[in-house]
């Protein structure tokens, strides 16, 4: 994937991105990663949120990906009580191919999109996810960065580095980690340190709490801390979530 940029023309294209159940944890996992993002630095509430969704798409993901194509428009209504919200689906799958789509402002339009598009085995390109939110961050503004996945096949010490550059950039980067992988989790825990972010862990078919977590990363999208406890006083998950936090 190294070389030219080829930008989107629109929002329902794909392509090339640049290069440069249960939970497993506790509820407290899902509390913390409430309680980092309400202690970021807020937004206006009836502000224009970007966020970038990034998702694995090898071969073994199929089922998470049709789940997280259930869940996306969640996403979009959780935000629309705060203001407005824009998504840039970025996906990696097969030998080296890692894509991109333009600014998407609506459910339906995700949904058709992600609907087109296969899991084919390949390994991860995280980096390329780093680096493609970093071009975004500084050239159209990006709230906030959520990766689902469940492994990592990259140097860790390079994703942490372009991590790092996110972190200076102040975009927190919310990984959200399907099953046990322990190395997965050690690079991932580390991503969202540097970036300000969270880690979190769901089990495969874990569909409400995938729900609550990508409703809470797109409310601080649209809004920040003050919009998580708007989620609070609508959704009684958050809300349970907001009354365990210290």
């Amino acid at each position: 994937m190294a070389g030219k940029t080829i930008k989107p023309t629109s929002g329902s294209d794909v392509r090339p991105a640049h290069e440069p159940g249960v939970l497993t944890s506790s509820a407290n996992d899902i509390a913390a990663f409430v309680a980092r993002a309400r202690a970021m630095s807020p937004h206006r509430a009836g502000a224009h949120g970007r966020l970038v969704f990034a998702l694995d798409a090898t071969m073994s993901r199929q089922p998470t990906w049709d789940m997280a194509c259930t869940l996306q428009a969640d996403m979009f209504r959780e935000a629309g009580a705060l203001g407005s919200l824009d998504i840039r689906l970025v996906y990696y799958r097969g030998f080296n191919e890692c894509r991109a789509s333009g600014w998407i402002s609506d459910s339906a339009q995700l949904a058709r999109l992600m609907s087109k598009i296969d899991c084919q085995g390949g390994n991860t390109q995280i980096g390329k996810v780093l680096s493609e939110t970093r071009r975004e961050a500084v050239e159209a503004g990006v709230r906030a960065l959520v990766f689902v996945g469940d492994a990592m096949e990259e140097s860790a010490d390079d994703l942490c580095a372009k991590a790092g550059e996110l972190g200076l950039l102040k975009v927190p980067v919310f990984m959200f980690q399907e099953g046990r992988d322990a190395t997965a989790e050690q690079t991932f825990r580390e991503i969202a340190r540097l970036t300000g972010g969270a880690w979190c862990r769901f089990d495969p078919g874990a569909a409400a709490q995938l729900r609550e977590l990508l409703r809470a990363a797109a409310a601080y999208a649209a809004g920040g801390r003050e919009a998580l406890l708007q989620l609070a006083k609508t959704a009684s998950g958050a809300a349970k979530l907001i009354g365990q936090m210290k």
